[in-house]
């Protein structure tokens, strides 16, 4: 009797402890994105839930990619986007809807962050905003609208980024729209940037370009993403971070829940951990990106590289992700040739 009670109470313990941990699968950006996510959010996930975390290195275009060719056999259990994938990936019923019940943090989200879940499109986690950089040693005050990239005296102290980058598109497009263009008709923006150009504006390809610009000097003013101005002030450049007046352009980063999947309360896990005001506080620390839920905290210097708090992100716009999807190779066509005169 003694014998099958130690036996009883041995197969007790078995069944008590953990199995093997559970494990799910996401993608990260790389670099430094793929280490604050570490820092922020995968590590206190895996401290609290026991489970690991497979790590596929991939960015957005190539992320939907894998998922497309998945369909019947999905390997993600949670999949990132910054490019507004999650609208057509929720259409294929390749993301399933969330609950938002089931985040103990959907509940402080800023309305426009979590308003589709239902439908399968994932919460937006972070913001990347777009806005004017600027040299705070060459201009003694910040330029604050987008109006006053046109102004001839300050074209020759503009860098514009092609639009073949995301980011030089978001501000090409907010150009556009204050010209009086919209994305049905983005002849306004063209002709603004020729002017520009004609009084002395440059034109770069990327964002080490920028960079060069500014530390070269001459160079005053920039319209792209915030967290550019915290890497370039890390660079040893004075350079700050200023919201336009008439928008700001805003690249959603999306966690999403991807359908057929076993783990999905793991997952859901995962996700409002990425939700959560200390992670989100963390990703602002790490690499500037505005937070989405309205709880989160954070120091005026990391404030100020952000759209920050009710004021802050009450002027974020978000151009229609499949719109530009759909034109945007006919647009690079007409940019090109517009820089080229």
């Amino acid at each position: 009797m003694k014998l099958v009670t130690a036996m009883l109470a041995g197969v007790s313990v078995i069944a008590a402890a953990p199995a093997f941990a559970a494990e799910i699968t996401i993608n990260s950006f790389g670099g430094a994105y793929e280490e604050a996510h570490r820092k922020c959010v995968i590590d206190p996930f895996t401290a609290e839930t026991g489970a690991e975390v497979k790590i596929v290195t991939a960015y957005s275009a190539d992320a939907f990619a894998q998922l497309r060719a998945q369909k019947d056999a999905p390997q993600y259990d949670v999949i990132h986007f910054s490019g507004g994938q999650e609208i057509v990936g929720a259409k294929e019923g390749l993301l399933a809807p969330i609950d938002a019940a089931k985040l103990t943090n959907a509940a402080d989200l800023y309305p426009f962050a979590g308003a589709k879940m239902a439908e399968g499109e994932g919460p937006a986690y972070q913001i990347a905003a777009i806005g004017l950089l600027y040299n705070s040693d060459e201009l003694s005050e910040a330029p604050s609208n987008w109006a006053d990239l046109m102004e001839p005296e300050l074209a020759e102290g503009l860098v514009l980024t092609d639009i073949s980058n995301t980011y030089g598109l978001f501000g090409f497009l907010m150009l556009n729209q204050v010209a009086g263009g919209d994305l049905d008709n983005i002849q306004p923006g063209l002709d603004a940037v020729k002017a520009m150009l004609e009084n002395g504006a440059f034109v770069v390809s990327k964002s080490p370009e920028i960079q060069q610009a500014f530390a070269q000097g001459g160079t005053v003013v920039a319209p792209y993403a915030s967290d550019y101005a915290y890497t370039l002030r890390k660079a040893g450049l004075p350079i700050k971070f200023q919201q336009g007046a008439e928008g700001t352009p805003a690249s959603y980063i999306t966690a999403n829940l991807v359908a057929g999947r076993d783990n999905q309360d793991l997952a859901l896990k995962f996700i409002d951990i990425e939700l959560s005001p200390e992670a989100q506080a963390c990703f602002a620390e790490a690499l500037r990106y505005t937070p989405t839920n309205a709880k989160t905290e954070l120091p005026a210097e990391v404030a100020a590289d952000v759209a920050y708090g009710e004021e802050g992100v009450k002027s974020l716009l978000r151009f229609d992700p499949e719109v530009i999807e759909a034109n945007r190779a006919d647009w690079v066509v007409e940019w090109n040739k517009a820089i080229a005169q």
